[in-house]
């Protein structure tokens, strides 16, 4: 908050504030801004320093240890107070992906999904993750006070008890029942009967209606709602959690939990969907809750799905039935794995074909709901990191088709595929690699500083080279990067020229598969195949929404139609089709 000057009351200021029914601990610790006016204090009690700056209203609620910025109103709150030297959260450990807290990230108020995500999966360099926290804990201390903060224009009101609790700019909470040790980033919303303790709540989220959080960390332009628990967790950019539950996950961007009977425990989700009655949780506690489970990104569960941990699926699959074989299908993005006689099959690139999957894709980018920006997210369809899965998918399954060319079934790590599927999977996946070879060679320069070569990761939203990961992750360890805020910079670096890498990386592949280096001719034909290749993927994708708003989806529709024309029209307008 913008330090401004303060002075102290004057006798008149105290003799009109008591007669307003305002009382204090000690009045001189009170201190205002110079166009202070007793009439702005109602019935209110002060403990401690309290500073008041232009055009503050605080209107029967007790207020101790905080300083008030302008235009701020504090209406009927039974305690706005700081208790004691406070962090505002910064530092809390939260337990995530794993329950025994062998991955615990240590929060602050403007920490990125990339930077978590180094500390949550990066364990096997401890150096790395040592220098990562020192940097968290300098951090914190430069944000210790033993003063709270409410920053300008800021809406307290209805809260029974807020406690250590640093406020940003645009804030308003409505009706909380407990807010205590944490940060409300600016634009941030709190609503009715929410209790957090121990959190971070990132710009422009929405927490409200009951939900409950210990430990948390909500991200940039979450949604909070409808009674959703969570404890030892992280939410980042975008994510939306209702009426559910969820126990120590990494939800990166887009995770989406809407359904009472949702449970999540112990794992790391992104752009994830969850159905209702759906079920990711550590069932196996031989050991201790040491177990997790990880659904790269794009993953869905339909309703009723059950994974029992430890699990990894690939990125794009969606989970059907029940699975408790520990699977894992990493290296066969885009299928179905679903559950038929009590046994895990899976139908590799099969959601190749679902016009659910283009929605995706093309929803996420228009449901950006951010305007910092703090992670740094990907939302290219065709991408080094999915095309570099499909090349390991085919090398897999042709391996599996050479184990034996008659079998009518094939047994891959605890599931099982049909020879049918794997055929299919095959075709598909040729398709889609040529299809995205084309869109990024179509894309980008030639430079070489640029090298994109090498393995591809998903870094909670970012497409990254392995190469450039570890250039962060040593510089990290011998001091080069030495905050937080500089770490970011290097991932936002590698954004503003992930074409180019891309582009790098493809033009690399291609040159393996023809065995020498393209000519301009070459490069344009594969451009233009990649377009027909992906028109022809489009065709599949259009059948599959077409067979969806088919006639045969129309029943329930036209319920009181008096002949068939009515029936189709009201099918056809509900679903916003037209009529034909």
């Amino acid at each position: 908050m913008e330090k401004k000057a303060f002075r102290p009351l004057t006798a008149a200021e105290i003799a009109a504030l008591e007669a307003l029914g305002n009382s204090a601990e000690a009045w001189e610790q009170l201190s205002v801004s110079e166009d202070f006016q007793p009439c702005q204090l109602l019935q209110s009690r002060f403990e401690g320093r309290v500073e008041i700056a232009s055009g503050v209203r605080v209107i029967r609620s007790r207020v101790a240890n905080y300083r008030l910025g302008e235009g701020v109103l504090v209406e009927c709150v039974t305690s706005l107070e700081c208790r004691r030297r406070s962090a505002f959260g910064n530092g809390v450990g939260v337990a995530t992906m794993n329950e025994c807290g062998g991955r615990t990230v240590k929060i602050y108020d403007t920490m990125s999904a990339q930077a978590a995500y180094i500390m949550a999966v990066y364990r096997h360099r401890p150096q790395t993750i040592a220098a990562l926290e020192r940097m968290v804990e300098a951090y914190a201390a430069e944000r210790t006070s033993e003063m709270g903060e409410v920053g300008s224009n800021s809406r307290l009101v209805g809260a029974r008890f807020i406690r250590e609790v640093r406020i940003g700019r645009d804030v308003v909470v409505d009706g909380a029942s407990a807010l205590e040790n944490g940060t409300l980033c600016d634009g941030v919303h709190v609503g009715v009967d929410v209790k957090a303790y121990d959190f971070i709540v990132a710009e422009h989220a929405a927490v409200d209606n009951g939900v409950t959080l210990e430990r948390c960390f909500v991200g940039e332009s979450c949604r909070m709602d409808k009674g959703f628990t969570a404890a030892e967790s992280l939410f980042f950019a975008n994510s939306h959690c209702e009426n559910g539950e969820a126990a120590s996950i990494f939800a990166g961007p887009y995770t989406v939990s809407h359904h009472k009977s949702s449970l999540l425990i112990a794992g790391m989700f992104s752009f994830f969907n969850a159905g209702s009655c759906s079920n990711q949780s550590n069932h196996l506690f031989k050991s201790g809750a040491v177990h997790q489970a990880v659904h790269l990104r794009g993953c869905k569960f339909a309703s009723g799905a059950y994974v029992m941990s430890p699990a990894l699926e690939g990125a794009f699959t969606m989970i059907m039935g029940h699975h408790s074989y520990h699977h894992d299908t990493s290296a066969l993005p885009f299928s179905y794995l679903i559950e038929r006689d009590g046994h895990s099959r899976l139908m590799p690139g099969a959601n190749l074909t679902s016009y659910g999957t283009v929605r995706d894709v093309e929803k996420w980018p228009a449901r950006d709901r951010r305007k910092v920006g703090r992670d740094v997210i990907n939302f290219e369809e065709y991408n080094p990191y999915f095309t570099q899965a499909m090349l390991r998918a085919v090398d897999t399954l042709h391996a599996l088709r050479e184990q034996d060319p008659d079998a009518a079934e094939y047994s891959y790590n605890k599931t099982l595929i049909r020879a049918s599927a794997l055929e299919r999977g095959l075709r598909l996946y040729n398709k889609a690699i040529v299809a995205a070879l084309g869109a990024m060679l179509g894309k980008g320069s030639d430079e070489a500083r640029y090298d994109g070569s090498g393995d591809w990761f998903d870094a909670a939203g970012q497409f990254i080279t392995r190469r450039e990961m570890e250039r962060t992750l040593d510089d990290i360890d011998r001091g080069a990067l030495v905050s937080t805020e500089e770490v970011d910079n290097r991932f936002r670096v590698f954004a503003v020229h992930y074409d180019d890498y891309a582009h790098s990386w493809a033009l690399r592949v291609y040159a393996s598969l023809l065995g020498h280096v393209p000519t301009v001719e070459e490069i344009n034909d594969a451009i233009a195949a990649g377009r027909n290749a992906h028109e022809a993927m489009r065709r599949m994708t259009d059948a599959d929404r077409e067979r969806d708003e088919s006639l045969e989806m129309a029943v329930g529709y036209g319920l009181d139609a008096a002949d068939e024309r009515q029936r189709i029209d009201d099918y056809r307008i509900v679903r916003g089709l037209g009529r034909p």
